[in-house]
């Protein structure tokens, strides 16, 4: 039987091994980030996904709290990271509720590890936010890709949720933002004013 990632007779790989493993991670990753649906769509399907999405939502929130240095020295990187995971899970939880209880579509039958499998994978564009270390452009960069980040979420949302409209993914998205932003901006008092 062959290894993870090795190809076995007659050169294909198997699906499981596909999906494993620090190069499939980084592959869905990147798809995520390029506003893929196919890749939503097999996250959503894989329950084996679900500490892949995790390591993404945490590798963007290590990222923020890494981006955040000048900004919070030491102990902010610590703040900032568990801010910013604390906020990720509340835009979640409130996209899941909306998403499932007050906007469904018709076609709507998702469970909770579902969306949050495809919207952790919606979080790969903040992986960036480590760039926010050069002071001249944190704030264009921590604001590019929350919007990126958002974006991702709207699609996560509208495969998970199976919507055949992007503005009812749109919707469920930006009442979420709404306290997402929230808690940015308790980051931000408690931690001092970001360079935006």
């Amino acid at each position: 039987m062959p290894r993870v990632g090795e190809r076995g007779r007659g050169g294909a790989v198997s699906a499981l091994a596909a999906t494993r493993g620090p190069r499939a991670l980084l592959r869905r990753a990147w798809r995520a980030a390029l506003l893929d649906p196919e890749i939503y769509e097999e996250v959503e399907a894989d329950r084996g996904a679900t500490r892949q999405a995790f390591a993404v939502v945490l590798l963007a929130a290590l990222a923020a709290g890494l981006g955040s240095l000048s900004n919070g020295g030491a102990r902010g990187i610590l703040w900032s990271a568990l801010f910013s995971l604390f906020g990720w899970y509340v835009w979640a939880w409130t996209a899941w509720w909306i998403g499932t209880r007050l906007l469904p579509g018709p076609e709507t039958r998702a469970d909770a590890g579902e969306l949050l499998r495809t919207i952790g994978f919606s979080c790969a564009p903040g992986v960036l936010r480590i760039l926010a270390l050069y002071d001249p452009l944190a704030g264009p960069i921590f604001l590019l890709c929350t919007l990126w980040m958002l974006a991702g979420m709207v699609v996560a949302v509208r495969q998970a949720l199976d919507y055949g409209s992007t503005l009812r993914a749109l919707a469920v998205c930006g009442i979420g933002f709404a306290l997402y932003a929230a808690i940015l901006g308790a980051t931000l008092l408690l931690l001092g004013p970001w360079p935006i």
